[in-house]
């Protein structure tokens, strides 16, 4: 995966860092952010699901894909994880306003999965991507929650069925693993409590391959 980095530009690998080290250092309730250390264009969260709502307990991981204008142009955001709510297409596909018409390229990572995590406490049916769950939610509120509450159940928990982990996805070498401030490029700080990588000059080689393009 080493050529996928080579083809970001210094522009968005900037930007990427910046929003790293930025969301390490106050990092928001409910929200993991990933990084990918052979590709740090894969942006990849995990987000619980907020308390008193149908997603409570449910472990969501989701996918921001940035796009070849991007930091001009927003990216999508998916959710991986099956969910059912009115915002959220049955691909995953995410209609917040943050990734849409109130994009701006100095919008933070940290920002979009805010956003995003907030759209599962109040979900805006009138700009609907999955109309059944739309309808559902302004007719029979109680109904609408008890059919996202089941496929949080299933999905998200860990429960029956096609159910995954609050693990996932698992970091192997191909797959990001949660970001830690220390292990990012011009980063002199140290996180408190992070004792040293078992292999430091791997982990000195992997940092020199993104600063040496920046």
């Amino acid at each position: 995966m080493e050529a996928a980095d080579e083809n970001i530009s210094p522009v968005v690998i900037n930007k990427l860092l910046k929003d790293f080290r930025e969301f390490e250092r106050d990092k928001p309730e409910g929200i993991t952010l990933i990084m990918n250390d052979e590709n740090i264009a894969d942006v990849q969260a995990i987000v619980t699901g907020p308390e008193s709502t149908p997603y409570e307990g449910g472990i969501f991981h989701l996918k921001l894909v940035l796009g070849p204008e991007f930091p001009r142009q927003a990216p999508r955001g998916f959710f991986v994880t099956k969910i059912f709510h009115p915002n959220i297409a049955a691909n995953g596909d995410i209609c917040v306003n943050t990734l849409k018409r109130d994009w701006t390229p100095d919008t933070t990572l940290k920002k979009i999965l805010m956003v995003i995590r907030c759209l599962l406490i109040e979900p805006a049916p009138d700009s609907a991507l999955n109309e059944e769950a739309a309808v559902l939610m302004q007719d029979n509120f109680a109904a609408y929650s008890k059919r996202a509450r089941l496929i949080t159940t299933v999905h998200a928990t860990g429960g029956e069925g096609t159910a995954q982990s609050p693990e996932m996805p698992s970091a192997t070498a191909n797959e990001p693993s949660p970001m830690k401030l220390g292990d990012l490029p011009g980063n002199d700080e140290e996180t408190p409590g992070h004792s040293p990588s078992k292999s430091p000059n791997k982990s000195k080689k992997k940092k020199k391959k993104l600063t040496d393009r920046l």
